[in-house]
């Protein structure tokens, strides 16, 4: 059961109050009300309509490279935000779960997204979007993610 957070606040601080002060009863339920809070932060502040379809990697990418030119930048949170939308798009894609495990060459555990066997990590792939720039666009690795896992998965 996934809880949603109400994301009709009025500004970004509040929401990330908001969002983390939430008891979310599992890392699945965590990512999605991240999610939902990162797709409507999309449309209102962006402009972007963020559907949690293939085609909203576009936009996702298009709003990374704004809030990478902020200078109140947040890296934790938006990392948090932004990662969760990412990885959720692909774990609805593949009817994948979440889980927590140790990044590779990392000591923490972090989020990551099994799909087919393979383990993703959307919030690092986020975080290197806005650190590195260009070279880490999330476009290129969205189609090699779909073009190496194939078809999605179908859902009844």
């Amino acid at each position: 059961m996934a809880i949603t957070v109400e994301v009709g606040v009025k500004n970004i601080s509040e929401l990330r109050k908001r969002l983390e002060s939430t008891a979310f009863p599992d890392l699945g339920a965590m990512m999605e009300g991240y999610a939902h809070a990162a797709a409507e932060i999309g449309r209102r502040e962006f402009g972007q309509k963020l559907d949690f379809t293939s085609e909203s990697i576009d936009g996702l990418d298009d709003i990374l490279v704004r809030v990478g030119e902020s200078p109140e930048l947040d890296v934790d949170f938006e990392v948090r935000l932004w990662g969760s939308y990412l990885g959720e798009v692909l774990r609805r894609r593949y009817a994948g779960s979440w889980e927590m495990t140790q990044y590779p060459g990392g000591v923490a555990a972090v989020p990551a997204v099994d799909l087919r066997g393979s383990r993703l990590f959307p919030m690092m792939k986020v975080y290197r979007r806005l650190t590195e720039g260009e070279e880490d666009d999330l476009r290129a690795f969205y189609s090699m993610v779909t073009e190496r896992l194939g078809k999605p998965a179908q859902v009844n």
